[in-house]
């Protein structure tokens, strides 16, 4: 399993910002291994221009993206997940579609970096400790050895790193 590539969907509820940059940080540091989809619940139909802004200064693409309902995931021919990870405490809270291939399951949520109506400067702080607080959570992540680990060894280690709260800075 070790030529294995995991489909991995981010969930937030707008699909505009959190799971946006979760996408884009997995399929960057993930070197192939990972492919990371985004969706939402009730998606905004557009993505957060802070958002991209904050792949921007990460040096990762910014192309490619767009705000889509998690409908999408659900359906006979979507690629079959193997983690579903929601981003946000309101998708996490939500009834879920039942997922084709009974993907592993976990929530790493982070505060809404749109949520405040602050400074520009402010906002895009915001988004940047967002992405790094997603960044730490990935790299966790990407070091599981999960050739290795039984499923209930992964459940558990994915769900744990959903509570690691700051990126070291």
């Amino acid at each position: 399993m070790a030529d294995k590539t995991y489909n991995v969907l981010f969930i937030c509820t707008g699909n505009s910002a959190r799971s946006i940059l979760a996408e884009g940080l997995l399929n960057h540091l993930g070197g192939g291994r990972f492919q990371a989809y985004s969706a939402g619940s009730h998606p905004t139909g557009k993505v957060n221009a802070y958002a991209l802004l904050t792949l921007e200064k990460m040096h990762l693409p910014t192309t490619g993206y767009r705000s889509k309902n998690w409908d999408e995931f659900a359906k006979s021919d979507a690629p079959a997940m193997d983690f579903v990870l929601t981003v946000c405490d309101k998708a996490a809270g939500e009834v879920c579609p039942v997922w084709p291939g009974q993907p592993m399951t976990a929530h790493w949520g982070v505060a809404d970096p749109a949520a405040l109506e602050v400074s520009d400067e402010a906002t895009e702080r915001q988004f940047m400790d967002t992405a790094l607080t997603l960044k730490r959570r990935i790299e966790l992540m990407l070091a599981l050895p999960l050739a290795r680990l039984d499923s209930m060894a992964i459940q558990r280690e994915i769900r744990d790193i959903g509570k690691v709260q700051k990126a070291a800075q």
